[in-house]
């Protein structure tokens, strides 16, 4: 198992860097694009439930063909393709604003018995994956490939943190009537690892922390650090929740050794939005 997730993640991790190295945006947006549709079909799965499996796969095909559409207009490079305006940072503020509500809410009144069908969940998730994905493009064309990278960085590095963290050291349970692997002791070394991701790479010329410490004072980066780990440790949880309410133990088996897309992109989803908003921020 391990071997299997171990090459699993390379081979990921190598598309992923073949694609923002790219001379053209096109392969990455439609590396996006796959992933996000794949994250979409299985949220829809879960929340839309028992014989509606039809409608999820719908759904997540019609915004695959939106996102290949949006890949290659113009020659086979997409430059702004979403213009700044004040409805669309609206709409970003929105979602982020949703994830900090629902998914507290959710997750202080955690009922893994609950039933998980949900429209409203189906429609959050929708809105959550459209926002990620429409983010992580933006930043990607105004920023880089570095800005981009180092900006997923982060989640790697509390993902990574977090794990050792709580292997190692972890004592408290979390959440566990949601995660019962996941400890407190886990949490604080993510975060901790977020902190260290960012210090250790304000260097990096062009780089997410670069930005981040160009614009703000120490502390506030660090502050706003802290906000950007706790985000990613509730969209592990609240996909957790998901999957306990629909009695499965990953959102799918489409990524050998790690279970499902939304298995890999459940942290990334509710920070997406507020890496937009940073970007997009009026000087």
């Amino acid at each position: 198992m391990l071997l299997q997730r171990t090459l699993t993640a390379i081979v990921l991790i190598v598309v992923l860097l073949a694609a923002a190295l790219s001379p053209f945006n096109w392969p990455l947006l439609v590396f996006f694009g796959f992933a996000a549709s794949a994250c979409l079909w299985e949220w829809m799965r879960m929340t839309l439930g028992g014989g509606r499996l039809g409608v999820s796969a719908v759904v997540a095909l019609a915004f695959l063909c939106l996102t290949l559409l949006v890949s290659f207009q113009g020659v086979g490079a997409v430059e702004n393709t979403f213009p700044v305006t004040a409805r669309l940072r609206g709409f970003m503020a929105l979602v982020l604003l949703a994830w900090v509500v629902i998914g507290a809410v959710s997750l202080y009144n955690a009922n893994s018995a609950k039933s998980p069908r949900s429209l409203g969940l189906s429609l959050f998730g929708l809105l959550s994956v459209f926002a990620a994905w429409l983010s992580l493009v933006y930043v990607y064309e105004q920023a880089g490939a570095i800005f981009l990278v180092s900006f997923l960085g982060l989640v790697w590095a509390a993902d990574i943190a977090a794990y050792f963290g709580g292997k190692t050291l972890g004592r408290r349970k979390l959440a566990p009537s949601v995660s019962p692997g996941k400890t407190w002791e886990g949490a604080i070394a993510g975060v901790m690892g977020s902190v260290v991701w960012i210090i250790a790479t304000q260097f990096w010329q062009g780089s997410f922390a670069t930005y981040l410490f160009g614009q703000f004072s120490w502390w506030f980066v660090i502050v706003l650090t802290i906000a950007l780990a706790v985000l990613s440790i509730m969209g592990d949880l609240f996909e957790s929740l998901l999957k306990r309410r629909a009695g499965v133990k990953d959102s799918s088996g489409l990524l050998p050794g790690h279970g499902g897309v939304f298995d890999r992109l459940d942290a990334l989803l509710p920070i997406a939005p507020l890496a937009y908003l940073l970007l997009t921020r009026p000087v």
